[in-house]
């Protein structure tokens, strides 16, 4: 079960799948920055996430071309995937990849930075606990303003960087997340 949870975080291009907190954005990003219009072939492949606590290998992250597909670790096809649309977009500059997913008037971002053995780190601004999240909104406030709002039970905390910002916000650690074992 805890591979399951694990994998899940990893779905990141499920317009389905935020945090009930999140750190957003008004447009896809980086702004001005093309839409690629299918997955570049370094980013293809089968992932998955080892178990921090048991070494385990967990549930399988399928990249493609379209899109993307996850099995769990038993292979069944059940989780999820997601297409490349108006809705899930791929950007790609500076050497990371960037997914963003609209939810409503918003867009939640992921990113991607490709290692050299094939791995995936897989990131996001994570905001954390109520301690956490006032210390990095409080960061975010004086560099960018943020526009806070709420949809149902979530929350987001909207920034508009520019490229050269959002690259900022990576390298200034900002942005963390986990490791996707590249298995094929």
């Amino acid at each position: 079960m805890f591979m399951i949870k694990n994998i899940i975080l990893v779905l990141f291009w499920s317009a389905l799948i935020y945090s009930c907190k999140e750190v957003s954005f008004p447009q896809a990003q980086p702004a001005g920055v093309s839409v690629l219009k299918e997955v570049p072939p370094e980013l293809r492949g089968v992932y998955q996430v080892r178990d921090r606590k048991t070494g385990e290998l967990g549930d399988t992250l399928i990249i493609e071309a379209w899109g993307y597909r996850a099995k769990d670790k038993d292979q069944k096809d059940w989780l999820t995937n997601g297409s490349l649309s108006d809705s899930l977009v791929l950007k790609a500059y500076q050497n990371y990849f960037f997914v963003n997913f609209r939810t409503n008037n918003q867009w939640v971002l992921r990113v991607i930075q490709r290692e050299a053995n094939g791995n995936l780190l897989f990131m996001s601004i994570d905001i954390g606990e109520e301690k956490k999240e006032k210390e990095v909104i409080k960061k975010l406030r004086k560099k960018y303003g943020v526009k806070e709002s709420k949809y149902k039970s979530d929350t987001f905390y909207q920034i508009n960087p520019t490229k050269e910002e959002l690259v900022a916000l990576i390298k200034e650690g900002y942005f963390t997340g986990i490791r996707l074992l590249k298995v094929r």
